[in-house]
Formats: structure tokens, C-alpha cells, sequence
């Protein structure tokens, strides 16, 4: 059977709150750890990237008249309770785990090394990668795109919640055109929020593929690590 050898998910923190808007739903973290669970299973190895929205987001707070770089470091710290959380989840269901932070915090998460990730990944361990890249001005997808071509994954996954790139948002236009697949200069070109431009520049630098996918499907996260027809494939 298809399927990619290594993969980078990409979860927004939202993904985390479940039918809340903000913090962190336990059941649906426990469905989502089961889920990435029968993944590793088949022996595909499974990096993570989640956002922080649901806890802090620092882009609105910058909007406020907050600073932007202290703003953007307090959303880091919200994608390491993030991390902490889907870790913790995942260990009681038998998945090791290691949370890997781009802010230095020994007693809550391992420093981020490349080498080590993908030594962690070789041996079977989901890696979370936790506070972006640890600089300012740069989203989770950014950090996302980094991790991924860091260690190699074969494709980014990209989880939101609809099922793939369309021309326009499919939740406000419901004549809006789902698109099968796309380039990186049509995302650009058109300016679609898939995901931010910095992000999809790298990708499309390094020839990195991404799958934009439907979360609150389940068993999508499968089908998208076999190769399967799902969502949108930008490449």
C-alpha cells in the first residue's frame, strides 16, 4: 500500500478548543491522539506542528496596541501548552512522545536539535515541535514548512476546517470552487490563506508538497499519510 514515509502535520490550535473557540477540549484531543496513533501504527513516522489560537493569538494582540515581538512570543508559549497537552494524550494511549521547543525550557521540553528529532523519529516517537522558530514575525506555518524541510518529511499535512483550498472561503460563498490540486504560484498568485506567503514561498523553493485537508473528518489524517485523494495538494 502508498504511503509517505515521514510527515509533518500542521494543527491550528483551534483544532485543540473542539466545539469551543477557546483553550483545550480533553475529549477532543483524546480522538485526535487516537487518530495520529493508528498512523504511527502502520509505521509512518510523524512529526507535529500546532498553533496556538485557541489560547493566544499574537497577531490580534499586536492589533491592540501590544507589541508585536512580545505579542508574537506569548503565542509561542501557547503552542507549548499546545504541544504539552497533545503529548500528554498521546503517552497515555502507549505513543512516546518528545515535545521539542525552539525556546530553551529543560524542565518542560527538550531544545529543539535537528539531529535528535530525526533520531526520535527513526525510532518510532512522535516529535512536536513547540514555540514556532522561536522568532518574532513568523507563523506556525512558517515554522511548520521549517521543521519539515528540516527533517526531511515528504509532504506537509495541513489540517483546517474544510476540505481543501478553494477560491474563496467556502464557509461565506457557497459557490466557492474547490480546487483538486494547485500550484504554489496560483496560492500566491491569488492570494488564498491556505497558509501565509512566507510559508508557501519555502515550500515551493524546496519542492515541498502540501495536502490542505478536512480535520473534522474522521480518519482523514490516514488517508492523507496513504496517499490517498484527499482535500487539495498544492505543488
Amino acid at each position: 500500500m502508498p504511503g509517505y514515509k515521514r510527515i509533518l502535520l500542521k494543527l491550528s490550535g483551534e483544532a485543540l478548543a473542539g466545539s469551543a473557540r477557546f483553550g483545550i477540549d480533553s475529549e477532543r484531543v483524546q480522538q485526535l491522539s487516537r487518530e495520529i496513533a493508528d498512523v504511527v501504527a502502520t509505521g509512518i513516522e510523524v512529526g507535529i506542528v500546532v498553533g496556538g489560537g485557541n489560547i493566544f493569538r499574537g497577531i490580534a494582540a499586536a492589533a491592540q496596541n501590544m507589541d508585536r515581538v512580545t505579542a508574537d512570543h506569548m503565542g509561542m508559549l501557547a503552542t507549548v501548552i499546545n504541544s504539552l497537552a497533545l503529548s500528554d494524550a498521546l503517552e497515555q494511549i502507549g505513543i512516546p512522545t518528545r515535545v521539542m521547543s525552539a525556546i530553551e525550557m529543560h524542565q518542560v521540553a527538550e531544545p529543539y536539535i535537528r539531529r535528535r528529532a530525526i533520531r526520535h523519529l527513526e525510532k518510532g516517537r512522535i516529535v512536536i515541535f513547540a514555540a514556532g522558530t522561536s522568532n518574532p514575525y513568523f507563523s506556525t506555518d512558517t515554522a511548520a514548512t521549517l521543521r519539515a524541510l528540516e527533517i526531511k518529511a515528504d509532504v506537509i499535512a495541513k489540517a483546517t476546517r474544510v476540505d481543501g483550498v478553494y477560491d474563496k472561503d467556502p464557509l461565506k460563498f457557497p459557490d466557492a470552487i474547490k480546487y483538486k490540486e494547485i500550484t504554489y504560484l496560483e496560492v500566491l498568485a491569488q492570494g488564498l490563506g491556505v497558509m501565509d506567503a512566507t510559508s508557501i514561498a519555502m515550500c515551493r523553493d524546496n519542492r515541498l508538497p502540501i495536502i490542505v485537508f478536512n480535520l473534522n473528518t474522521t480518519g482523514n489524517i490516514m488517508r492523507v499519510s496513504r496517499e490517498e485523494q484527499v482535500g487539495t495538494m498544492i505543488h
